[in-house]
């Protein structure tokens, strides 16, 4: 079967590009083809650039503040920041032809796919596709008959973002889906209350491969190891976690690494260009392998902990999203391991050990489910 993915647009997020990447592989193990639609992140929009430029001008030329002016990389600095990320994506996703715009979606319709796979992360979530519609396969013609499901779609958040008009656009395409699978237990319930759909949860896709298919990847790259043992994958860092980090490395006596970028171009700009270079996807999956601790802030990076079995804290993460991490630490009943108050019970729960055998079993558990549901949905 010919089988078409339909994913959030390509950055350097770690987590979305291996999600991709989980996807096609469970799927090509089923003996599908599989190609995943081609297209990147397009950035701010002109109107946010010439705002942020002009404040920033100002703050920067007349009121003497050291802010970097322009806070978004040209066409050839965002393809350094990214050589390391695309690389991967090149030779471990097979892609369609690339789509420039959300137009060009129709142009899909000449693959001839026997069906449509939706998912896996926010790919529901309005702020992250300019037309969700096409999240909900809009681009195609009615009844061309091709299979359509969702596998792990995420909203992203509990409440509703959708606006009426959307709503019931996207309720009239889901209605075409054969099955409907969801990545939070909150999108059960947005489903059943917006689109009058009756959905299931299942896991993440990159829970679905084998840790020993990621250290493969690892090891093909020859990487060095680690001596510093406490892995920090911040996505929001302040002065409250650099605290918390602090703490945690006193307390385990270990020192802090990171496989973030050293630094942001909308921090330094242009002159630091080279501190903004993304570490290659296999250096980000070996920091977990490394690690006899983490820290993270990240979904994707929680879903590493687990896979690899290390013991850790997931900061929780309000504004992009909490759903997605109760849902998942709520599976495997490591809720306690969610920080949302960095306070002395730190203290107390870095004492506190994972049951890693029981985590494991239900794992292999819900692995077997989410697999069974995709073979079932699209051989039906």
């Amino acid at each position: 079967m010919k089988i078409g993915i339909v994913t959030l647009p390509f950055n350097s997020n770690y987590g979305g590009i291996l999600q991709a990447y989980a996807m096609q592989s469970v799927l090509k193990k089923m003996g599908h083809k599989v190609l995943t639609v081609n297209r990147t992140s397009k950035g701010e929009s002109w109107m946010f650039k010439t705002l942020s430029f002009g404040k920033r001008f100002v703050q920067r030329y007349c009121f003497g503040k050291k802010v970097v002016v322009r806070t978004w990389p040209t066409k050839k600095e965002a393809t350094l920041i990214a050589q390391h990320t695309r690389k991967f994506i090149d030779e471990h996703i097979e892609l369609t032809n690339y789509l420039n715009s959300e137009k060009d979606f129709k142009t899909l319709q000449e693959q001839k796919f026997d069906a449509w796979v939706v998912g896996s992360d926010q790919v529901w979530r309005p702020k992250y596709s300019p037309d969700i519609a096409n999240h909900y396969l809009g681009f195609l013609p009615q009844n061309e008959g091709s299979k359509k499901i969702s596998y792990a779609a995420s909203f992203g958040v509990d409440s509703w973002e959708y606006s009426n008009k959307e709503t019931a656009a996207c309720k009239k395409l889901i209605e075409q889906f054969e099955a409907v699978g969801v990545r939070e237990l909150s999108g059960i319930d947005l489903c059943e209350k917006y689109f009058n759909i009756k959905a299931d949860q299942f896991l993440d896709p990159t829970m679905l491969v084998e840790k020993e298919e990621y250290i493969q990847l690892v090891e093909n790259d020859n990487l060095p190891m680690r001596n510093k043992k406490l892995l920090t994958y911040i996505l929001d860092r302040n002065q409250r976690v650099l605290k918390m980090v602090e703490m945690v490395e006193k307390q385990l006596g270990f020192e802090s690494f990171s496989t973030m970028p050293k630094n942001f171009f909308r921090n330094v700009g242009k002159k630091e260009l080279d501190q903004c270079i993304c570490p290659k996807v296999t250096e980000w999956i070996k920091g977990f392998m490394d690690a006899e601790f983490v820290i993270t802030d990240s979904f994707h990076g929680t879903v590493f902990c687990i896979i690899f079995n290390k013991p850790f804290f997931a900061l929780g993460n309000k504004k992009r999203g909490m759903s997605r991490f109760t849902t998942l630490l709520k599976i495997f009943g490591l809720e306690d391991r969610l920080i949302t108050e960095i306070d002395d019970s730190i203290e107390l729960k870095l004492q506190e050990k994972i049951d890693f055998g029981r985590v494991n079993k239900i794992l292999d558990t819900e692995k077997k489910r989410s697999i069974a549901y995709l073979r079932s949905s699209l051989n039906s």
